[in-house]
């Protein structure tokens, strides 16, 4: 586990990035933008604001990816083995990708919004009643889209969270004995007094595989799982 330790630091530090600046500059950059006097600097502020974070916000993304590599490789063993970790691990592939995809979305419009800054509005992300079609349709989709950003990022890191604590020893141990028994069922065959015998014998064998199967994907567990 301690191999993972930096990539796994990258991994979350970078999520929290990823929300906490979207949150930040959704209420407090926006919300300070709004206040200006001038309504063509309540666009053109909040625009500049955005575009500062950006370069930082695409370096997060890129380590955020990046470091995910590692944490795939290192548990590939319990992706295959334990019940429960492919499932989520391609639920937050596929929050992070589309969540990513609509950060890059929101960027575009707001270049298109501080293009057209000179316009003005009545907030960041709320129009004049006399902008033009271009401006108030970006404008009304960042203002969706400011809260959605942070929803995605806030959902992988409740899908991290889940990760790790798939990872505790009994919830470790139990997604292995229900990923044996899911085999079991599928390799059953009619007669009842066959392969695995009784309910007993069942669990028997399927604590012994488990065990097993821990110690080869976590070299100690079967015997930390032994002496309990």
């Amino acid at each position: 586990m301690s191999g993972n330790l930096l990539a796994r630091s990258v991994h979350d530090l970078t999520a929290a990035a990823w929300f906490g600046g979207s949150l930040m500059g959704a209420v407090g950059l926006n919300g300070a933008a709004a206040a200006a006097k001038d309504p063509r600097e309540r666009t053109r502020l909040s625009s500049a604001g955005w575009m500062k974070w950006a370069p930082i916000q695409t370096a997060a993304f890129a380590a955020h990816l990046a470091s995910g590599v590692p944490l795939l490789m290192g548990n590939k063993g319990r992706m295959l083995k334990q019940e429960g970790v492919m499932r989520y691990t391609a639920i937050k592939t596929a929050v992070t990708l589309a969540g990513a995809a609509v950060t890059l979305y929101a960027g575009m419009l707001g270049k298109k919004v501080e293009r057209l800054s000179e316009e003005g509005a009545q907030g960041a992300t709320e129009p004049s009643p006399s902008a033009s079609p271009e401006l108030k349709s970006a404008q009304t989709q960042l203002k969706a889209l400011q809260w959605a950003i942070p929803a995605f990022a806030g959902t992988v890191i409740v899908l991290g969270a889940k990760h790790g604590e798939m990872q505790r020893p009994t919830n470790f141990i139990e997604g292995l004995l229900n990923h044996q028994l899911a085999g079991s069922r599928g390799s059953r065959t009619d007669s009842r007094s066959g392969v695995l015998g009784s309910g007993l014998g069942v669990r028997r064998h399927l604590c012994h595989a488990g065990a097993a199967a821990a110690q080869r994907i976590v070299p100690g567990t079967a015997g930390k799982h032994a002496r309990r």
